[in-house]
């Protein structure tokens, strides 16, 4: 109703207005005094006219908003707060309806508010109330101190340039050269290379082209494609408005992908109404634009429209002297009026508290399995622990719009016992490549492969500090093997193996019982500083087919070029078994500067010796590491076929050794609680409640109910040991009947039934060895537990006087 009177309050200031610019004019105001003297009483019956209107006025409200059934959800086992509203609540949807009415009347054009649906019972329910308000009230949806300290961490960590300083970039200074060399000469034809890249660039451009064409194809595809419900669709999302907790700008949250937006951004087309747990509000300003010029202020009521005026409402935006200003007059005005208090509080959520498991919420979504399909791309994602190998996430990207052709399969894997965390498949080149976490068996960190199969086309790289040999990677090829190493004591940085053709040899497993032979084995070695640099070997050949090695030694800083030496190595003995001496033709060197102990022949021999032994140390090297990528393969293979999952020892309902030491606590505490009771229990009551109970017990009452006792005492013991032997006998002959089964079945049963039959046999053993034992020391305790009945019965304080006598 007050903004029916604003309205014609100002039509009233308008037409005003517009009489006394006529009369500045000089224009005659034609105004009979019998319309002056009908205008209040007009002013009246049009209010009257306009309030028959709006409670003519009715609201279309679909029969059934709600997506809840019966079948879906058990109504009866919901609280009273959702199946019935309180009087507040009742007062609440009223002054909601008479809202909607005015809303319906001044904006015809709009579509009706989402005031008051249904919920789970059929029962209208005002959209404020179905929000329960946490610890953190609304708009401070989350703690936002956390983020900007983490940001301004970020930032200190991040070295920034100093802004007044230029960035000078210092050239590397490198010592005059005394010689140069000539490069050679140039002899190819530069306008055959033209042609070659003018030709290239031309077949670079016309797949340029046919890319774009291609491209611009499916745009267009895709556009033709028009959406017949754009701008029709209505979804609530959540807003956090800024000013607190240091929140700089507005945004949207979309509460199924917790992602945000800024309040620019062209998927929202604009917004009927905003509401919390206090208060809702109409949007009255033009969305033409999309969300891009509204403006935030719930304080100002022309552009959002409240429903309920209370005290808790957002104030209008205003400068620091005009609320100066405003206050003073405020203080004046609402002298007085202090016990006026119009305002109508939102009554409390009707909404439970929300109680979510941990078993539920580690599923993260329905059934644990989320599907999100995308342009030419399609993600899924399961909940930790649903796949039995690890399985939590899989990208599969296509090469065509309609997701038939399989371009790449990238999947992510968790709580793995081999600590596999990524596998990408490239299905054009068939390429896979697994990629580990610190903590394998072989401390691989990545394995690219096309084949499982032994001596074929891979690459394994390693944690080297998890490796005793400092291995970094190792690539293997059907004739070749290098690998590469990193901070060895030895310094070795390199060794390249070449392999030749193998000799026919039939064997089950030709790797490790018919080796490939070793033709070329090539090491490098880093610089050793305490070494100088002419002993310092560089590169080592050990050339085993043609009996030869080569070294090459590093090369000074003052020098261009390094000093060489090569071995023929010959057998010890030739064929006649004579024995070879060392000669001069056996060794050749280039030493750039000579010295005179390296060319005695008793140095050169021992050297040779020395490359003896370390050749068979490198060639016995090269066969480990063909013994440790055979051992690899095995381990992954047995690794994917068991794909076991690492459980923490906290996580009791997955641990099983966990769950079943817990079970054998709780059975022993059980047992022990037992056992307290039995103690506990009044063994006398049964027999003496068979005695009347004014009598006093006489002598010979007193023997008959120890008589009674230890007799039935005697039978129950008598009755377990029946009970135990019965059981024994029933497993004996079920174990009979089964061996039995299986000598006469034994030809035509499978593996799987002699495993079951096996299984079988060795719990039934099990069983017949426990109830064995268990019997034989009901046997041993039967008559110790006898005598110890029979003992507290003498002491019992009850009998002890007639047993006295007896004794």
């Amino acid at each position: 109703m007050e903004v029916l009177k604003e309205k014609v309050e100002e039509e009233e200031e308008a037409e005003r207005e517009e009489a006394a610019v006529r009369a500045e004019r000089g224009e005659k105001v034609v105004r009979p005094m019998e319309v002056q003297r009908e205008e209040a009483p007009m002013t009246q019956e049009m209010l009257r006219d306009l309030e028959k209107k709006l409670s003519d006025i009715e609201m279309a409200i679909p029969e059934k908003l709600s997506t809840f059934t019966k079948d879906t959800i058990d109504t009866s086992k919901l609280p009273l707060s959702y199946q019935s509203n309180t009087l507040k609540e009742e007062h609440l949807l009223q002054v909601a309806d008479s809202f909607s009415r005015q809303y319906s009347h001044l904006c015809p054009d709009r579509v009706p508010l989402f005031l008051h649906p249904l919920n789970e019972c059929e029962v209208p329910k005002f959209v404020s109330t179905t929000i329960r308000p946490t610890l953190m009230p609304y708009p401070e949806l989350y703690n936002w101190d956390s983020c900007a300290q983490f940001v301004s961490d970020f930032l200190s960590m991040v070295p920034l340039p100093d802004p007044l300083k230029p960035v000078v970039q210092e050239e590397e200074k490198v010592p005059p050269k005394k010689y140069a060399i000539k490069p050679p000469r140039d002899l190819t034809s530069r306008f055959q290379q033209e042609q070659e890249t003018k030709k290239l660039e031309e077949i670079k451009a016309e797949e340029e082209r046919q890319l774009r064409e291609e491209e611009e194809r499916l745009l267009d595809v895709e556009k033709a494609k028009t959406d017949p419900l754009h701008g029709l669709r209505v979804h609530s999302w959540v807003l956090v408005l800024s000013g607190k907790r240091e929140v700089p700008e507005s945004f949207f949250i979309d509460p199924f992908t917790a992602r945000s937006y800024s309040t620019q951004d062209d998927h929202f087309l604009g917004i009927e109404s905003l509401w919390n747990h206090k208060n809702y509000w109409v949007n009255m300003q033009d969305c033409w634009n999309c969300c891009k010029d509204l403006v935030f202020d719930l304080g100002d009521p022309v552009r959002w429209e409240y429903l309920l005026l209370g005290t808790e409402k957002s104030h209008l935006s205003l400068t620091e002297e005009e609320e100066d200003g405003l206050n003073d007059d405020d203080d004046v005005e609402n002298l007085g009026k202090e016990d006026e208090d119009k305002s109508f509080d939102m009554p409390p959520s009707w909404v439970e508290q929300i109680e979510i498991s941990p078993e539920a919420f580690e599923t993260r979504c329905p059934n644990g399995k989320k599907v999100i399909q995308y342009k030419r791309a399609k993600l899924e994602k399961w909940a930790p622990y649903l796949n039995s190998n690890g399985l939590v996430c899989r990208l599969t990207t296509y090469e065509d719009l309609e997701c038939t052709k399989t371009l790449e399969i990238k999947e992510w894997f968790q709580n793995r016992e081999d600590m596999l965390e990524l596998k990408h498949i490239d299905k054009s080149t068939g390429l896979n490549v697994d990629y580990f976490k610190p903590g394998h068996p072989q401390a691989l960190r990545v394995h690219s492969y096309k084949s499982m199969q032994p001596e074929t086309d891979r690459i394994m790289e390693f944690y080297d500090r998890a490796r005793v040999d400092s291995l970094v990677k190792r690539e293997e090829t059907s004739k070749t093997m290098t690998e590469y190493y990193r901070g060895r004591s030895d310094f070795l940085s390199y060794r390249h193996v070449s392999f030749g053709d193998r000799v026919k040899k039939l064997s089950l497993n030709s790797a490790e019982s018919n080796p490939r032979p070793i033709v070329k084995i090539t090491e490098r070695f880093a610089r050793n500083p305490e070494q100088p640099a002419d002993e310092d070997v560089a590169e080592r050949v050990f050339l085993i087919s043609e009996e030869r090695v080569q070294l090459r030694y590093h090369c000074r800083d003052d020098h261009i070029t390094a000093s060489k030496r090569e071995f023929l190595r010959r057998s010890e003995v030739d064929h006649k078994g004579n024995k070879i001496v060392m000669t001069p033709d056996m060794c050749i060197s280039f030493e750039v500067e000579p010295m005179e102990h390296t060319k005695k022949l008793l140095y050169q021999y021992e050297a040779m010796m020395k490359l003896k032994n370390e050749e068979k140390l490198s060639r016995h090297q090269a066969w480990e590491s063909e013994l440790e990528v055979l051992e690899i393969l095995k381990l992954r293979e047995e690794e994917e076929e068991e794909h076991r999952l690492t459980i923490s020892i906290y996580d009791t309902k997955r641990n099983e050794k966990s769950k079943e030491y817990r079970e054998a606590m709780e059975r022993v505490m059980h047992e022990e609680h037992l056992r307290q009771v039995e103690a506990q229990l009044d063994y006398l009551a049964p027999f003496l409640a068979q005695l009347p109970p004014s009598e006093k017990m006489t002598r010979w009452q007193a023997m008959r109910v120890k008589d009674e006792c230890l007799s039935d005492f005697k039978q129950r013991l008598i009755d377990k040991a029946n009970l135990i032997q019965a059981r024994f006998e029933k497993e004996t002959q079920e174990l009979q009947k089964k061996q039995q089964w299986y000598q006469e079945n034994q030809v035509t049963l499978t593996v799987e039934d002699e495993d079951l039959y096996l299984s079988y046999c060795s719990q039934a053993m099990f069983r017949i060895r426990i109830l064995e034992q268990r019997l034989n020391r009901h046997k041993e305790l039967a008559p110790l537990k006898y005598l110890a009945l029979e003992e507290k019965l003498y002491k019992d304080p009850r009998l002890v006087e007639f047993m006295k006598v007896f004794v």
